[in-house]
């Protein structure tokens, strides 16, 4: 059972949500559709995506022009109004990245492009560069827009917002996120909602 908005999810629910899955957030004809690694077990508790104090996805799709505030997790739905959507490469929650197999990432991969196939979105941009790379086979690949499509929609791969992931700090994580939001053309933010 996910938890609402008005409490947070105690330690032992937190732990209780490993294995469990966060609804996609899509809809057939999307503008972009940002793909996650997989949930953690705070998004496993609460039932809501990049919910974990201290993942960076909501202050930097904010500060790089996507939203014209900072989004709370629990206002995701927000996100379809204005053409993007979140899905992620690997259902399960866990406790981190890490734990998930070179086989779970390609297995997700392939089920994957059967949903961008289907939902049909102009851009998929990845969060996570060496999920990338294990679930696709491409070893080489690196930061910004990549040369071959998936499933006919444009990729892009955006380091992992993470708090967990020391490698890209605030500025560099904002400035990767705006030149997707620049490819994808000029128009404004996110009407922001009252929660």
């Amino acid at each position: 059972m996910t938890m609402g908005a008005s409490r947070k999810p105690t330690r032992e629910q937190i732990a209780a949500a490993a294995g469990r899955t966060v609804p996609d957030l899509i809809t057939p004809g999307l503008a972009l559709v940002f793909c996650g690694i997989n949930p953690s077990l705070y998004s496993g508790a609460v039932g809501h995506h990049f919910a974990r104090p201290g993942n960076r996805f909501w202050p930097v799709l904010h500060a790089a022009g996507f939203t014209d505030r900072v989004l709370s997790p629990f206002e995701e739905h927000t996100l379809l109004k204005s053409g993007f959507g979140i899905t992620n490469l690997v259902d399960r929650a866990t406790a981190a990245a890490d734990e998930l197999t070179p086989a779970e990432l390609r297995e997700g991969g392939r089920a994957l492009e059967a949903k961008i196939e289907r939902y049909a979105p102009r851009v998929v941009a990845f969060l996570g560069v060496t999920a990338f790379r294990t679930a696709f086979h491409r070893p080489t690949a690196t930061v910004g827009r990549q040369a071959e499509p998936f499933a006919a929609a444009a990729v892009w791969v955006l380091p992992n917002p993470s708090g967990l992931n020391a490698h890209y700090q605030l500025p560099q994580l904002i400035e990767a996120f705006a030149e997707l939001r620049e490819y994808l053309g000029a128009g404004s933010a996110i009407e922001g909602q009252a929660p």
